[in-house]
């Protein structure tokens, strides 16, 4: 007889409300302020976040396109119209960070293995650079190359976790928390629970349900960031 892995229970998400979101904002600054205010505007997961690329930002259309989520695969979700300037202003930053770095040559950026064969010039071209950079270099144990890699994940979470301390939340918050007020500030704004599901990146419709009890109609386009109504 054969027996199948036990599956864990649903855990039901710690989600913030907006006055705790304005609250913990209030307590973040500079980076990390900034990339937890787009976390809580996209959904995306953290690591989404930490990895997004210069490319995946498309201020035209108000859009960030989410490369290799869960699954491997692609989405897009929408920009905060008040995160585009902040977010334009950073870009700034890192991109005199990167021309300095260039000019030590030092300016490449780790790639996928098979972007980097078919692209070999890609690793210092802007598009490619990570939007949130570290603030330090390091030296690929493998190649001996050294790069600028994306910051650590750590940094955002233990930035959340003590925001949230200060601010006097009792909530067992963490970086996951910003998604989670993200989707349920969606379905509260009326959008249907499938819109939801393809913005959060959920393979099946049903992990959604641990942020409702009633399941609005579909078709609710186009789809504003809750970010800008906080």
């Amino acid at each position: 007889m054969r027996f199948g892995r036990a599956r864990r229970p649903p855990r039901v998400p710690v989600v913030l409300t907006r006055d705790e979101v304005r609250a913990l904002f209030g307590q973040l600054s500079g980076t990390t302020a900034l990339m937890a205010r787009l976390m809580c505007g996209t959904g995306m997961r953290l690591m989404e976040c930490i990895r997004l690329r210069v490319g995946d930002l498309d201020f035209g259309h108000r859009l960030v396109v989410v490369r290799d989520g869960k699954g491997g695969k692609d989405r897009v979700v929408p920009l905060p119209e008040r995160l585009a300037n902040p977010l334009q202003a950073h870009l700034q930053d890192v991109r005199r960070l990167h021309e300095d770095d260039v000019q030590a040559g030092v300016g490449d950026v780790q790639l996928p293995d098979a972007l980097a064969r078919k692209a070999p010039n890609a690793p210092r071209e802007w598009i490619w650079q990570f939007v949130f950079p570290s603030a330090n270099l390091s030296k690929d144990p493998k190649t001996g190359c050294v790069r600028r890699h994306h910051l650590h994940e750590a940094t955002l979470q233990r930035a959340v976790k003590q925001a949230a301390e200060k601010a006097g939340i009792s909530k067992r918050v963490n970086s996951h928390s910003l998604r989670h007020s993200f989707a349920t500030q969606l379905q509260e704004a009326g959008y249907d629970i499938r819109t939801v599901q393809e913005l959060l990146g959920h393979a099946d419709v049903s992990t959604n349900m641990i942020y409702t009890h009633v399941l609005n109609h579909p078709g609710v386009v186009p789809v504003h960031s809750p970010a800008d109504t906080i």
